[in-house]
């Protein structure tokens, strides 16, 4: 099979040939038909949403066929996705060069590394700590919060103050924006999170009105999509990648239609529910990394800015697995390449616990991991049973879908 892009859609050429080179063109071809499924479900499924605004905007292309809003749910075609894609800044104009590490994430809670044992609430001091180990490590690029403290502009300030290098961070609330506004005044190397989206395509109606305030603000927006394969997508690599890729563009288009030429990072975030534990996400797989790299794939041959996940574990504790896990994802990120990867050094089982200990070895692990450390993986290809899944499951369930119960043991299971 050999999918190409159409002509109208922006490429980058270079990178695709990269890739190709990286991954084999065959898998390559599945993620060019990846964008095409995404493009299928935004058009045919649509997106759930209640906003005024949001809805106004596509309302505007109705005359011309390329939007539909009805019942509260949002239908777009590929001819405005694509539209708004070609307005999206370019990889040449971002702040952050490829292959960067960041401490991202938001744990709800620290790790005991003396005592073995998570649940510490987290304090200022942890977020001081955290910004200061950033700023002084050269391998770490920028990052996240790492943790949530609960005053959220203290946060912000805390890590304005005391790491120069690229951040994103939260915004819910007016005087939460006002600040982020000045920090973005002061230095631009800023960008703005949100999960605009929940499976199955809906808008969380809980961060709509901040979305939409921070792009008419003119700041970065950091968008992030969690479907699970096996849960809220198919139990297939590109069956999940298309659900997360359409989440995201959906994203990316209401901030082009609302303020064109606003900075768009595509931060999709593919994820494997794992019916061995009971469904819950397991981040330990090597096919949660490889998955994750592919997503950024994609994005990077869209020329998009782009950051995924990689590199954490589903160990509870600070054991060898835990950071052997680490070793291993950030090998492979080395090996095929990527642009900005959150999560690689800190975390623990589920991200619930941010460990200080694990985030300092495992800088170390990352100054030393060579391609080499890399684990040998199976390319997937395109499996047109992902798409047949979406098409019969739609906006449901995907637990017992023949898709995931034929699949068990069979996939993702490295």
């Amino acid at each position: 099979m050999m999918i190409i892009f159409k002509e109208e859609n922006s490429v980058n050429l270079l990178q695709m040939e990269k890739s190709t080179a990286l991954l084999g063109k065959d898998t390559v071809n599945m993620l060019f038909q990846v964008h095409e499924d995404a493009l299928w479900i935004l058009e045919n499924l649509g997106v759930g949403c209640k906003h005024p605004e949001i809805q106004k905007v596509f309302q505007g292309f109705e005359s011309t066929g390329e939007a539909i809003v009805y019942e509260d749910r949002i239908y777009i075609t590929s001819s405005l996705v694509t539209s708004c894609l070609n307005s999206t800044p370019k990889l040449k104009d971002f702040f952050v060069p490829e292959n960067s590490f960041f401490i991202g994430g938001t744990a709800p809670y620290v790790y005991d590394d003396e005592n073995g044992i998570g649940g510490l609430m987290p304090i200022s001091d942890h977020a001081k700590q955290i910004a200061q180990i950033a700023q002084k490590n050269p391998l770490v690029a920028g990052m996240g919060r790492g943790i949530k403290l609960k005053h959220e502009i203290e946060q912000m300030n805390i890590m304005a103050e005391n790491c120069t290098k690229p951040l994103y961070f939260a915004v819910t609330n007016e005087l939460a924006l006002v600040r982020a506004k000045k920090i973005y005044e002061q230095r631009k190397n800023i960008m703005i999170v949100f999960c605009l989206t929940r499976p199955p395509l809906e808008v969380n109606e809980n961060f709509s009105d901040n979305f939409v305030k921070v792009v008419q603000a003119g700041l970065p927006v950091f968008i992030s999509a969690m479907p699970m394969a096996g849960i809220s997508a198919p139990f297939c690599y590109n069956g999940v990648l298309a659900m997360t890729h359409a989440e995201v563009l959906f994203g990316i288009c209401v901030a082009q239609l609302i303020k064109p030429g606003t900075t768009c990072i595509h931060a999709g975030f593919p994820t494997i529910a794992d019916p061995r534990i009971e469904y819950n996400p397991n981040y330990g797989l090597i096919s949660h990394n490889l998955l994750n790299i592919l997503m950024s794939h994609l994005n990077l041959i869209l020329d998009l800015p782009t950051c995924q996940s990689a590199g954490t574990t589903h160990e509870e504790h600070l054991t060898e697995r835990a950071y052997a896990d680490a070793k291993m994802g950030q090998a492979l990120c080395h090996k095929y390449g990527f642009h900005m990867m959150r999560h690689p050094f800190a975390f623990l089982r589920y991200l619930i616990d941010f460990s200080f200990e694990k985030l300092e070895n495992a800088i170390r692990i990352a100054e030393e991991v060579t391609i080499e450390d890399a684990p040998d993986v199976e390319m997937p290809v395109y499996d047109e049973r992902g798409m047949e899944s979406i098409q019969r499951v739609g906006l449901g369930n995907y637990m017992d879908d023949p898709l995931t119960t034929v699949n068990f043991g069979k996939i993702f299971f490295q």
